[in-house]
């Protein structure tokens, strides 16, 4: 079993800067893909970037790109979404994923380990 700890969250002004950090347990991190989604109320829950297991690959929602970055510290169990230009459409739960399919993962379906999800909401 895989625990996944979100935090980070919070409440900020268009155009300030975030970032979310997750820290696993209960499996070698390496093995996994990491993603985080996002979900605003009233919508689905959708990718919005994730990492491969060495790193090198990544995806990037068209939202978030140039905006975005997602990285991970295998070292440290941990995987990281800085957002930058917060707009408020960005406003939603956060939710930081990890799957055990080797490379970049987009369905939400094969992610096999859920974080609590942590709140950002972006003020105009």
């Amino acid at each position: 079993q895989v625990q996944l700890v979100e935090s980070g969250g919070g409440l900020v002004q268009a155009g300030d800067s975030l970032r979310l950090s997750c820290t696993t347990s209960g499996r070698t991190f390496g093995t996994l893909t990491m993603g985080w989604f996002r979900q605003a109320p009233g919508k689905e829950r959708d990718l919005v970037v994730a990492i491969s297991q060495s790193g090198i690959n990544t995806y990037y929602a068209d939202s978030v790109k140039g905006r975005f970055t997602i990285s991970r510290d295998n070292a440290k169990n941990t995987v990281y979404l800085q957002m930058s230009r917060l707009e408020q459409e960005d406003t939603a739960v956060y939710y930081c994923a990890a799957s055990r399919t080797l490379g970049l993962v987009i369905s939400p379906y094969n992610y096999n380990y859920w974080g609590q999800g942590t709140q950002v909401t972006v003020s105009s």
